[in-house]
């Protein structure tokens, strides 16, 4: 089974581990970018002050805040900010966003060692000290620079809503007027952060610092990028993945009228043009012979069927406490259940597009960037140039849920190819169709669960095993020396091998098949489909105790208080163990779950109402623990978007392969969630003084059993396949 494919692929946050890259809060260096003593930041030209690399104030007292992470929806552009603005004393008026470019030495992503990128929801975790010292050390500069111009002590002096005032005296200045000064300044040694009860900007609502710009239109976004002479490319990829290009007929797309060039690259046939339609009309026009010698060409039935036999077998153990098999012999009573789940397309509204421009010694790329220290390598090694000749510059983007952290930088590689094919003569945009974004992309892996419990004479827990079959996403990258041990991928068993339930005997294996079907981390990645067993499969052998879902998951958390805090939070709100109102005609029930992802604890209630064979999810409740809820209007945003992401693939998604080729290509048959389908969502916030961890992904992996359980609840039916079918 190992052997009936080609390879995969990866993803997702580094983990703590040999190659100096990390996940959890194992802080490097937080503020290395303005060392103690340095003659500070520095006064450029018009007066501008940058106190670090991460912090400029101008003349006009604008306080820019240079941004690391890509804002791809999730509001990076406006809660790393805020951690500048709550330690400068700024007025939320003066802030503006610069996205940094693409330089690991100043701004990498921290839990990521010397790699730069935005992903696994790191990106508040891992500025959280960074961006706060940043703000506090500009204003402290500010300060010694009024305290020298007033000839008062620096202990003196306040700064408030971007004023620095002098009380005794009432002198005072803005930003602006003391930036010139500023400048001149040694960086302090250290820094005072904020005591939490001084918080002025975290922990309240502020306005999006992007909600202008995407209203109005002027948002730059990678389609928006226009360039003298620039080309439109469109490829033409193999119906199958491992195909390669034989031979092509261009004659008939270079008849298209503005059509300018044919070229073979790796990944298939590019033609360009002067604009869009032109170049996919070009395309259309091909005639491409496909070697299909090295292609993949089973269908989804055949690899499930292939995943069946193999959970048939002994996996690798990813987790064992006590003696499973010996207690699974020894129990009153034992569940088996078996899940299945598709492969899935991240879909985001944005379809991958790059613009590439091609030197003979420098290569500029403008996209929605989201991995650049491993693109910047490999769009080096494509042009042949040194890393550091490439720049990227980081622009919006419309969604990526994991896809543009591709660890082959796939869609870069393919408009640095074709701007190399035509001897950088002109710019290069490459846009992808929707189409191509479904057939020629990376996807969530196929996966195959097998689960069994086996229960006391009471009722309680005694055993405990899981199975997982699926792709590994890290194997055969640069990240499997980190991420992979003893054949374990980790991002496969995350949610399974964590499982925080007080079960005694718990065994969690996993098979990862080599499959010539391009994966990569999705939403949540393991917890996508992890928390979906786990959570569907307890509430089986809750029903199977004659436990009620809630109080048994709230005994096993005993030693788990964030997971049980989340759980209580979301049960009273939505009022758990109080009776739905049943309308006639209709079935209706409530289910639950918790999950931990990203150091982040979610709880949701799903009510469900199911009418003439039909699932309509009536009402969501969500509670969140993230730590310090640095803006709670972003978060709860965020929940929402979560369970919307998460719903969709409960409820719709699926890639199927037919001979290899897949089956979906555009929204609609691959459906995303309606506004008819979407329920009443209420997200609860757990006050917290920890540090703030993420909530672009948790959100995504509870809902789904939730709902799976809800419906149960109001049926008797197990759902054990996604999407849901009734």
């Amino acid at each position: 089974m190992d052997t009936f494919g080609i390879v995969n692929l990866s993803r997702r946050d580094f983990l703590k581990a040999g190659a100096g890259l990390t996940l959890g809060l194992a802080a490097p260096r937080v503020f290395a970018q303005a060392g103690p003593g340095r003659a500070g930041g520095k006064a450029v030209a018009g007066g501008v002050f940058e106190a670090n690399d991460f912090v400029r104030i101008g003349k006009d007292s604008r306080v820019t805040v240079i941004v690391k992470h890509l804002e791809m929806g999730q509001g990076t552009y406006t809660g790393l900010p805020t951690l500048v603005a709550e330690e400068l004393d700024a007025d939320w008026s003066q802030i503006r966003v610069e996205a940094a470019p693409a330089d690991a030495s100043r701004y990498n992503n921290l839990f990521w060692g010397p790699a730069q990128g935005t992903g696994g929801s790191t990106a508040m975790a891992n500025s959280w000290e960074q961006l706060r010292t940043a703000g506090a050390t500009a204003r402290a500069m500010l300060v010694a620079a009024a305290a020298q111009r007033w000839g008062v002590q620096p202990n003196t002096i306040t700064v408030s809503r971007g004023t620095v005032l002098h009380k005794d005296s009432g002198r005072k200045a803005s930003f602006g007027q003391l930036a010139a000064d500023a400048g001149k300044q040694l960086v302090p040694p250290d820094v005072k952060l904020k005591d939490p009860k001084n918080f002025v900007y975290i922990g309240k609502r502020v306005p999006r610092t992007d909600s202008r710009a995407k209203s109005t239109g002027t948002a730059m976004f990678t389609q928006d990028v226009k360039l003298p002479g620039l080309l439109t490319a469109v490829v033409a990829h193999p119906p199958r993945f491992g195909a390669r290009v034989k031979s092509f007929d261009a004659a008939k797309a270079k008849a298209v009228k503005g059509v300018t060039d044919v070229v073979a690259i790796p990944q298939g046939v590019a033609v360009l043009a002067p604009d869009f339609w032109t170049a996919k009309t070009g395309r259309d026009a091909l005639t491409v012979q496909w070697d299909e010698t090295g292609a993949f060409k089973l269908g989804s039935p055949e690899i499930m069927a292939e995943y069946r036999k193999l959970a048939a077998t002994l996996g690798l153990s990813a987790r064992k406490d006590g003696d499973v098999n010996r207690a699974l012999a020894g129990a009153a009573k034992t569940l088996e259940a078996a899940y299945e789940f598709p492969y899935l397309a991240h879909a985001a509204m944005e379809p991958m597009n790059c613009v590439v421009k091609l030197g003979a010694k420098s290569c500029e790329v403008w996209n929605g960037e989201q991995f650049q220290t491993v693109d910047q390598a490999a769009v080096a090694g494509v042009v042949g140039l040194k890393p550091e000749q490439v720049s990227l510059h980081m622009l919006y983007a419309g969604g990526s849920f994991g896809r543009r952290a591709n660890p082959q930088s796939d869609y870069l590689l393919e408009a640095a190819a074709i701007a190399k094919a035509i001897n950088g003569r002109a710019p290069v945009k490459l846009v992808w169709t929707r189409e191509d974004d479904m057939r020629a992309g990376h996807y969530r892996p196929l996966n195959y669960h097998v689960l069994k419990g086996g229960l006391d004479a009471q009722g309680r827990i005694i055993a405990w095993h899981h199975r997982i079959v699926g792709q590994s996403i890290l194997t055969g990258t640069a990240f499997e020396g980190a991420m992979v041990k003893n054949g374990i991928d980790v991002t496969s068993v995350e949610g399974a091998s964590t499982l925080p339930y007080a079960i005694p005997n718990l065994g969690v294996e996993l098979h990862s098949p080599k499959i010539g079907v391009p994966v990569q981390w999705w939403r949540s990645v393991g917890s996508s489909h992890t928390a979906f067993s786990t959570e569907t499969f307890l509430d089986e052998l809750a029903a199977a105790g004659g436990k009620d879902p809630y109080e048994l998951r709230r005994t096993l958390l005993g030693k788990h208080l964030r997971h049980k805090g989340v759980l209580e939070l979301a049960a009273q709100k939505a009022g758990w163990g109080k009776p739905l109102a049943q309308t006639q005609g209709a079935q209706r029930g409530r289910g639950i779950a918790v999950h931990e992802s990203f150091n982040t604890f979610v709880a949701q209630v799903a009510e469900v109402t199911v009418r003439d064979g039909q699932l309509k999810v009536d009402r969501v409740v969500c509670a969140v623990d993230c730590g310090v809820a640095v803006n709670p209007a972003v978060i709860r945003a965020q929940m929402e978007s979560g369970i919307v992401f998460g719903l969709t693939a409960a409820l719709h998604g699926a890639i199927t392969l037919k001979e290899g080729v897949v089956e979906q290509s555009n929204f609609h048959d691959y459906a995303p969630l309606r506004m008819n389908e979407m329920p009443r969502v209420e997200v609860h916030i757990v006050p917290s003084n920890a540090k703030p961890t993420g909530v672009g992904e948790p959100g995504t992996p509870v809902i789904a059993p939730a709902v799976a359980n809800a419906l149960f609840a109001a049926t008797g039916k197990r759902v054990r396949t996604l999407p849901i079918r009734l």
